[in-house]
């Protein structure tokens, strides 16, 4: 047994039935808008975006990654990658997703569950165009989750790509990848944690009950879980 652990006493303020927005859309805008606030004031939330990504292999066996939310309207949060990636070919063989955006020094956490749907082509498109040079070279250079032989292998694909498509500062200059898209979250649930003292955390949790996106309050029923 480690007797090292350095053990934190949460200080959050929570969350209750009585402040949670009416829909998970709203308290998802609400929670997320002060994790942009408080990483420009202060450095202690230095990617309020970072999304952590749970899928499933063909074997059963869970797998997450942690990816920025690119997207995040009321159909849910979205993210870009390489379709090709472990995580593009799990979620071809088992559209399952789980999610979370985790601020640690807020003491605070949502957690997403649904199914995965590809993004419309035209959206990916706009989004690749915005990205700087370099970031569109290295989609190109990068084989995603493939083994690499070295560093040296990877840089060298990237000088080349960068030869190919000089940056000549226009959003044209890199075509966009056939193998490059990503993903939104249909979210059947939507769990918003909140530290406190004591290890009494609270965990409110908006559960599916009819069709509807994530602004639409008579597609959820709210609900309380233990810590």
């Amino acid at each position: 047994m480690n007797n090292d652990v350095t053990r934190i006493d949460y200080t959050g303020t929570g969350i209750s039935e009585d402040e949670v927005a009416p829909t998970p859309w709203q308290q998802a805008q609400i929670w997320v808008g002060e994790a942009v606030e408080r990483s420009r004031a202060q450095a202690d939330v230095p990617e309020p975006h970072a999304l952590s990504v749970a899928t499933v292999d063909t074997e059963g066996a869970p797998n997450v990654r942690t990816v920025l939310m690119r997207y995040f309207d009321e159909r849910g949060p979205g993210f870009l990658t390489n379709t090709e990636s472990a995580k593009g070919q799990e979620l071809a063989g088992n559209d399952a997703i789980a999610a979370s955006l985790t601020w640690p020094a807020m003491f605070r956490a949502i957690r997403f569950r649904g199914r995965a749907e590809l993004l419309d082509r035209t959206e990916v498109a706009d989004y690749f165009a915005s990205r700087p040079w370099a970031s569109r070279i290295s989609a190109w250079a990068s084989r995603q989750s493939q083994p690499a032989a070295s560093r040296a292998e990877l840089e060298t694909a990237y000088e080349s790509y960068a030869v190919r498509w000089p940056d000549r500062g226009n959003a044209d200059d890199v075509p966009l990848p056939d193998f490059w898209g990503g993903y939104r979250v249909r979210c059947d649930e939507v769990e918003f944690w909140g530290g406190r003292t004591n290890r009494l955390h609270d965990r409110l949790v908006f559960t599916r009950t009819g069709d509807g996106d994530l602004d639409d309050a008579g597609a959820w029923t709210l609900s309380r879980r233990q810590p």
